[in-house]
């Protein structure tokens, strides 16, 4: 090993009275007077590992390591040899481990197993587990043996990279060399057989492992237990369970399995039961539940789990608060969702910044923006930095708001603060200009989208079409769909649903028309499609077609709602077809398929008024109310005009409509 010709490296001798340069001549060819060696002093191997081990740069202590082998005033050893690769292998210079590994060969220097480890190590770390088990076939040459050690991290590797192939090689070649597995050695088998989703192999090594005299650990059944839970076979897992130790991460695994598949109340009792057993819960256990709790609404429940945390001396973590605070409000309960803010922050929990725009969310689409804007400069203060997802947070929560102007200051101070904005955050402000009725710069707002490489999609389309529809502009909301095209966007199911609230308002035809051009263009109808349409025919006493369409999304595996039939008794009782309307909800309701609500009483009251006159409307209001349905202001409104009909008193019947508008 040598340096370039001409190189030469100055030291100090340490016992001198003077520090004195001392020259070592790295040419090769150039060889020192012998009587020049016995005059001065030979380094020590504690000298050399101090430097080498001390030195800060790698380059240096790597030009070090050369210089003084190359001026014959050290023979280098495996113990020097040894510091050398592992500091080149903290620096993943793979190559120099290599090349030393040539060298310690070449002066006959044996690798020991732990040398080795360290070299496979190296690699790994840097992500070359191939050529680390190319060079572990090359082990002999080296003067080492393998050990199970050595396979365990060449099979961890290769399993963190999802080679199974070469890790059952492996494994065989492992077995071939006379190496005996150890626990860690079935584990990783065991999780890249459950990784590559053969839970039935892995389940039948970890019963086996007794039986090659191996006993599972904690994480062995821990691993398989927890892949059956992720592939849905909890059920098999719990049985699996009794035949080991019980362990925490064993009923964790269990737990968030049954959790997942909703199943809540066998989730409670696993919990009751590790308290039975004597495995205390950890935060993680806790965690879960309460996780899977708030997120299916039942925050109650889920806050007595939080407070059964505290009693048994379990401290919450980020995740346990987070998810209560998200738990609360998705369910409008904002109020609950602070309380448990301030009882997190009193805990000394800080939060993230996950935490941040979740907290920020949840007040922004609540409309609680001056809470939101606060949460806001907490955040800064804090050394937070707001990026795309908490503007557009704020930007929609001031748009759905109302509040044009918050969303432009936001908008603003977004821009200058370096953040470029996305296609979310675009359609919220897009929300927020057609919420003020400014149709027209949100339209230029969209077209410069793509000037700012930033183009609009589906969504921003039909945020757009949605807001024209509504106001009226039907047309200009037809001219936009058609215009999608343009920026590489197709409509959908949304947008048409949109688009069919708009002409509600415009006659039957229109509708169906929207309606044929989704099927031709390959757009499959939705739930709230048909109820759109159905709407539409019922109003306008068209049985027949509404029925064609109910039977349309029976067929289609389509399951009506209540809206849907209500709009079937719609149109029977618009045609005068009063006694088949009472039929249809009657039998619907009889066969359990559904339970009529105010709606459907009162569009059957409309078509009794009409047929028969409000003294046979009284004793159909009386069924309504012994079946438990309550009659509304709708259901009155009914009443009153056909009793005002049948007094021919048109002009009372025009402002008593007037009057029930007015205090709707």
């Amino acid at each position: 090993m040598y340096l370039k010709e001409g190189r030469s490296l100055l030291l100090s001798l340490r016992n001198s009275k003077k520090s004195l340069p001392f020259v070592f001549n790295t040419n090769p060819h150039l060889n020192l007077d012998p009587q020049y060696e016995r005059s001065h002093p030979i380094l020590k191997e504690s000298q050399v590992l101090t430097r080498l081990e001390n030195e800060p740069s790698i380059s240096i202590a790597l030009d070090y390591f050369k210089s003084i082998a190359n001026s014959k005033a050290f023979r280098h050893t495996a113990l020097t040899y040894r510091t050398m690769i592992r500091r080149l292998g903290d620096e993943g210079n793979v190559d120099g481990i290599q090349y030393l590994l040539h060298q310690m060969k070449l002066e006959g220097l044996h690798c020991n197993p732990g040398l080795f480890v360290n070299v496979i190590n190296s690699f790994v770390k840097v992500g070359l587990s191939e050529q680390a088990l190319k060079l572990f076939y090359r082990i002999d040459e080296f003067g080492c043996k393998p050990t199970v050690k050595m396979y365990n991290l060449l099979l961890d590797a290769l399993l963190s990279e999802n080679r199974f192939e070469m890790v059952s090689s492996t494994y065989r070649i492992m077995k071939a060399d006379r190496v005996e597995p150890n626990v860690y050695t079935y584990n990783i088998l065991l999780k890249a057989m459950c990784k590559n989703n053969r839970v039935d192999a892995a389940r039948k090594l970890l019963l086996q492992m007794p039986d090659k005299g191996c006993d599972p650990d904690v994480v062995s059944y821990t691993t398989v237990i927890s892949c059956m839970c992720n592939l849905g076979n909890v059920d098999e897992a719990k049985e699996l369970s009794t035949r080991f130790q019980p362990s925490v991460p064993m009923y964790n695994a269990l737990i968030n399995g049954f959790c997942k598949e909703e199943r809540i109340q066998e989730a409670m009792k696993l919990l009751n039961q590790m308290v039975e057993d004597g495995v205390p819960p950890n935060v993680i256990t806790y965690s879960t539940v309460i996780s899977s709790l708030a997120d299916r609404g039942n925050v109650e429940l889920a806050l007595a789990v939080f407070c059964k945390m505290f009693v048994r001396n379990c401290t919450p973590n980020l995740h346990t608060f987070s998810s209560l605070i998200k738990g609360y409000f998705a369910y409008g309960r904002c109020h609950g969702a602070l309380a448990v803010w301030n009882r997190m922050i009193s805990e000394g929990v800080e939060p993230n910044f996950v935490v941040y725009n979740t907290l920020l969310h949840g007040l922004a689409s609540r409309g609680r923006m001056e809470e939101a804007i606060s949460v806001f400069n907490t955040m800064g203060k804090y050394g937070w930095s707001a990026n795309i997802t908490t503007y557009g947070t704020l930007i929609d929560g001031f748009a759905k708001s109302g509040d044009l102007i918050g969303s432009s200051e936001t908008w603003n101070r977004m821009i200058n603060s370096g953040c470029v904005p996305n296609v979310v955050v675009y359609t919220s402000m897009v929300d927020a200009l057609c919420r003020n009725s400014m149709f027209n710069e949100a339209h230029c707002l969209i077209e410069s989208m793509a000037a700012e490489n930033c183009l609009p999609n589906t969504v921003t389309f039909n945020v757009f079409i949605k807001h024209l529809a509504c106001g009226g502009r039907t047309e200009w909301a037809v001219r936009v769909l058609d215009g999608m095209g343009r920026y590489g966007c197709s409509p959908n199911a949304t947008t048409y649903n949109e688009l069919l609230v708009g002409v509600l308002q415009s006659g039957v035809k229109q509708g169906i028309d929207l309606f044929k051009e989704m099927e031709e263009r390959g757009i499959m109808p939705n739930l709230l499609t048909y109820n759109s349409i159905l709407h539409l025919v019922s109003r306008a006493g068209m049985v027949d077609i509404a029925l064609q369409l109910v039977g349309k999304m029976v067929v289609l595996g389509m399951k009506p709602d209540a809206f849907t039939f209500n709009m079937v008794i719609d149109a029977y009782s618009r045609q005068g077809k009063v006694d088949t309307a009472i039929r249809v909800m009657e039998g619907l309701s009889s066969g359990g398929k559904w339970s009529p609500d105010s709606a459907a009483y009162t569009n059957i009251l409309w078509g009794i008024c009409n047929e028969f006159g409000v003294e046979k409307a009284s004793s159909g209001l009386e069924k309504m109310v012994e079946t438990g349905v309550f009659p509304n202001v709708a259901t009155w409104n009914v009443l009153v005009r056909g009793l005002f009909t049948s007094l021919d008193n048109v002009g009372s019947v025009s402002l008593f409509g007037d009057i029930i508008s007015d205090n709707g």
